[in-house]
């Protein structure tokens, strides 16, 4: 049988797609070289964060939003939302003059959903915070996910719309004739007319097959959970200048991250490093004091793409016809996820998106030769 659509990766960003062209009457394969989540969505800070996006992801992540407040409705099951806010704290002035001069670009461009806040109304809404906090930049309504709630609701919800989900099947290459895409498996081949990369930190080695170089980079970030504490934090903490993202979920454990890359060992598998946690865990205690004497539980680190100037690749190849790259999300696909879906959807069927994704296509790289690495100011993975 031929599919209308191979989805290669079962990730968040894929599944999105998946359910999403499902529902749309295609018959849609998903293929997972490991196991669902297994790398980036499993291994995600959860966040859901419009604060501090690169100016180009802003009208995706606030466009996000409202399918993460009503997932159950439109999912069909719940992924954990919690619409906690997001800070990111100033402990000094130049941090917050650098808090200011964001506040005021963002502006610029017409966006209000980012606000700078002094210390009175810190200590209002975060009274554990340690007295050196001079403002922040608040967006309200973001917040964060419950990442493996999310992936058991995209899972189920592929399945229920009629997805062939198969995990531990690894396409060892594409091969396009007469309109069609032949996926070589182990197992033997299969067929489709439309394929999604959505292949997370590895979607840059399938598109070198299909004879396309984006520069995109496997990194792995480091990920903390600390003991069930007493309730002490409201919002999605970090701090400008330090690499910090803290939350403090339903349960009560502390979950901490902020970027720190861990080395990626021979065996494929992400192991932070003392050193980078005591560091981590330093900046959290900086704000926090008392998670000094809190235990950690345990640590992890997901491998991530990065691409080489920080935003997504997503849209149709530059060499491959009825290929679509939706990967390199670098750090900030979490947020995205319940977007993709549609977005992608809509390239599929020809449509015009009501989202620029201009400044995603795979043909930027193309025509700017661009490989050198550049952050998302954002900072902390989302």
């Amino acid at each position: 049988m031929t599919h209308d659509l191979a989805v290669i990766g079962g990730g968040l960003i894929g599944l999105s797609v998946a359910v999403e062209a499902a529902r749309a009457g295609m018959r849609v394969i998903v293929l997972e070289a490991e196991r669902i989540g297994r790398h980036a969505s499993g291994a995600s800070a959860g966040g859901v964060r419009s604060l501090n996006r690169h100016p180009a992801e802003i009208p995706l992540a606030r466009a996000a939003l409202p399918l993460w407040r009503e997932a159950a409705h439109w999912l069909g099951h719940d992924c954990g939302f919690v619409a906690s806010g997001q800070i990111r704290v100033a402990l000094d002035d130049g941090a917050m003059a650098a808090l200011d001069a964001r506040a005021t670009r963002t502006r610029e461009l017409g966006y209000t959903h980012e606000r700078l806040i002094g210390p009175a109304e810190l200590a209002e809404r975060e009274p554990a915070l340690a007295g050196r906090a001079v403002g922040a930049l608040i967006v309200e309504d973001d917040g964060f996910a419950d990442p493996l709630a999310t992936l058991r609701a995209y899972g189920a919800a592929a399945r229920q719309t009629g997805v062939d989900l198969r995990e531990h099947t690894r396409v060892e290459g594409v091969t396009a004739t007469n309109g069609q895409h032949a996926l070589h498996l182990a197992e033997g081949d299969i067929t489709a007319r439309h394929i999604v990369n959505a292949a997370g930190a590895w979607g840059a080695t399938l598109a070198e097959g299909l004879g396309e170089t984006l520069p995109v980079t496997p990194r792995a970030l480091q990920m903390s959970v600390i003991e069930p504490l007493p309730p002490f934090v409201n919002a999605t903490i970090g701090i400008e200048g330090h690499k910090l993202s803290l939350k403090q979920g339903a349960n009560r454990t502390v979950i901490i991250g902020g970027a720190y890359e861990a080395p990626i060992g021979a065996d494929g598998i992400g192991r932070p490093r003392a050193a980078d946690l005591a560091a981590n865990l330093g900046n959290a205690a900086m704000v926090f004091p008392q998670l000094r004497r809190a235990r950690l539980v345990r640590s992890w680190a997901g491998i991530e793409g990065m691409s080489a100037d920080g935003l997504p690749i997503l849209g149709e190849s530059a060499v491959a016809p009825g290929v679509i790259h939706a990967f390199g999300f670098s750090a900030h696909g979490f947020a995205l996820a319940p977007l993709i879906g549609p977005l992608v959807l809509a390239l599929l069927q020809g449509r015009q998106t009501n989202l620029s994704l201009a400044a995603f296509s795979p043909h930027r790289f193309r025509a700017t030769g661009h490989t050198a690495m550049s952050r998302d100011p954002g900072g902390a993975p989302a």
